[in-house]
This record gives structure tokens, sequence and C-alpha cells, in this order.
């Protein structure tokens, strides 16, 4: 018995002892949170660009993708929130490539050549003829820096913070992972988000986070720079409506988030006659107007119900950096 039974043991013997050792996981992405401390060529080359030729203008969007790689989004009109005809279909991307020690990152299309070098775009064409130079531009939120009106709580401001247990940098900027001892209803809140640069990753693990407002509804924070605009990317209100237009900045840009948030409303037998509703300004321009999100979205960490809640900004395993965040309630 024991000698039939033989085969049937050695048939498992190669992968209980092979000596093969598990493939290693690779490293998780870098993410840079420090504007000042990034040693990185394809960084410099990322950003907005706008040009104009025979009358016409033009804006740019350059994604950094790591080890040189790179795309380029070309929108007609300027870029979003600044002169794009928000017509989706005449969007053109491209990919381009930085040699190894080069500055200059090279994009092919047909019979045209952008060349990048951080500083400006310059496209030829076949016979290396100059068909345009797009010059690198840095947009500021309008409403960056704002300060609290009369009244406001000041939530966190480097000094005041609201957010027990929170982590602060050396430099006073809140780290993500922070819930507020103050819970809301009806409220309007302004606060200001850094993204980290993250050039390896991809999708949601690309500088995720997100602000909760009562804890229950997500506007999420993503560095989705020169992305569609889906619901799960920045802006977004997290699985329930995608923004008008993506206004996300590049990463290592201060960005803002205005909100104007109705809270659900309930019948005296504690049934919700009403869903909350949002109004979202990213870096100024409107993405949501007056949208309903008829449940909590995906991780709320408080459950729907008839109670104020506080503000959560999410730890989703990326460095995030938040200041000048307060709020005014109704």
């Amino acid at each position: 018995m024991m000698l039939k039974a033989l085969p049937l043991l050695l048939a498992f013997v190669p992968c209980l002892s092979s000596g093969q050792t598990p493939t290693p996981k690779p490293p998780p992405p870098v993410a840079h949170a420090d504007p000042a401390n990034v040693d990185d060529d394809d960084f410099k080359i990322q950003g907005e660009y706008v040009g104009e030729r025979e009358g016409r203008r033009f804006g740019v969007q350059i994604i950094a993708l790591g080890e040189g790689k790179f795309e380029a989004v070309r929108y007609l009109g300027g870029l979003p929130g600044d002169g794009w005809n928000v017509n989706r279909e005449e969007v053109i991307r491209t990919n381009g490539e930085r040699s190894f020690g080069s500055q200059k990152a090279i994009f092919q299309r047909d019979d045209m050549k952008g060349e990048a070098d951080g500083t400006s775009i310059i496209v030829t064409n076949a016979s290396n003829e100059r068909v345009v130079e797009m010059n690198r531009v840095k947009r500021l939120s309008p409403t960056l820096d704002l300060q609290p009106p009369a009244g406001a709580i000041v939530l966190f401001d480097g000094k005041e913070n609201h957010f027990p247990g929170s982590k602060v940098t050396a430099d006073g900027l809140l780290e993500q992972g922070a819930t507020s001892s103050d819970k809301f209803g009806d409220c309007t809140l302004h606060l200001e988000f850094m993204l980290s640069y993250m050039p390896k990753a991809r999708g949601q693990g690309r500088s995720n986070s997100g602000v909760y407002l009562q804890g229950r509804y997500e506007v999420q924070v993503l560095d989705s720079f020169g992305l569609e605009g889906k619901n799960n990317e920045c802006g977004g209100l997290y699985t329930i409506q995608s923004p008008k237009l993506n206004m996300c900045f590049p990463p290592l840009t201060w960005q803002t988030y205005d909100i104007d948030f109705t809270a659900a409303k309930y019948d005296a037998e504690g049934k919700k006659i009403s869903s909350a509703r949002f109004t979202v300004k990213h870096n100024g321009v409107i993405v949501h107007d007056n949208v309903e999100a008829p449940h909590t979205t995906t991780a709320a960490p408080v459950k729907e119900e008839n109670s104020p809640g506080p503000l959560y900004l999410q730890n989703h395993g990326n460095p995030v950096r938040y200041r000048n965040v307060w709020m005014v309630t109704k």
C-alpha cells in the first residue's frame, strides 16, 4: 500500500519543495509630496502649455508616466476651464518619450513633431518648418488663499486644528486621514489640497484621497491631470456623478474645492424625504451644479441617517496635503 501511494506523493513534491522562491512584489510607486525636493527630469516637462496658430488657440497638458514616458493631450480653444470648447471628440492624445540624458520629450503624430523642454513645445512639420510654439503656463485657482468670512469655523490653518489625532507636517500642512471633531449639516466648505507626484502609479493608486461631507458623501481627490474626468476621478462625486469637465491641475500644485452642501432631509418619523445635494467648484470652475447624491458614496465611514456628520479627509495610502480648511454653516 505504501509503494502504490509513493508516485502520488512524489507528484506533489515539486510544488512543495522545488526550492523556487516566489516572485517578489515590485516596490510601491514613489510619491513625491514636496515640490522643492523632486529630482526628476520628467517632472520639469509635465504641465500645461498654450499657443495659437492662424487665429486658433490650443491648450496642451503633458502627463508624466515615469521613466521618460509621457502623454500629451491637445484641446481646441485652450485649456479646460480656460477656453476649451468642451468637444471631447476633438481631443487628441499623443504618446511621447524623453531619451536618456535628454532634457526634451519628443511627440510624433503623422507628419508633425513636437519637442517639449518644460518651457515650451515647438511643433514642426515634415520639412522641419516651425508650425506653432506653445508656452508653458502655471494656473492658480481664483479662490486660492481665500480667507474665511466672519462667523466661519476654521477647521485647519496650520495653527487652528479641529482634526484631533491628525498628522501635521513640519511646514504646517494637514496630512490625509483626518476627521473633524465638529459635525455639520448644511454648509459651505473651502479647502486647498496638493496631490503628490507619482508618475509610475496609475488609476486609483495615483495620489488618492477624498473629501467626505458628513463622512458620507465623497468628492474624489486623485491625480487625474489630463484624464477624461470620470466619477471616480478628481472632482467626481464618487461613483455617482462625473464632473462637467476635468479641472485637475498638475500634481504638486495647490488646488481648491469650494463646495455648497445641502444635507439630506428627513420627516418627523425619520424617513428621508430629500437627498443630499452638491454644488462643487474645482479650481474656481463649477463642475457640479446642485447635483443629487441619492445615497452615501463607496467606503463612507458614516452611515446615512438624520444627524450631522464630520468632515473626513480620506487616507488611501498616498500622501496628500491640505491647508486653509474652513466652513460656513447654514
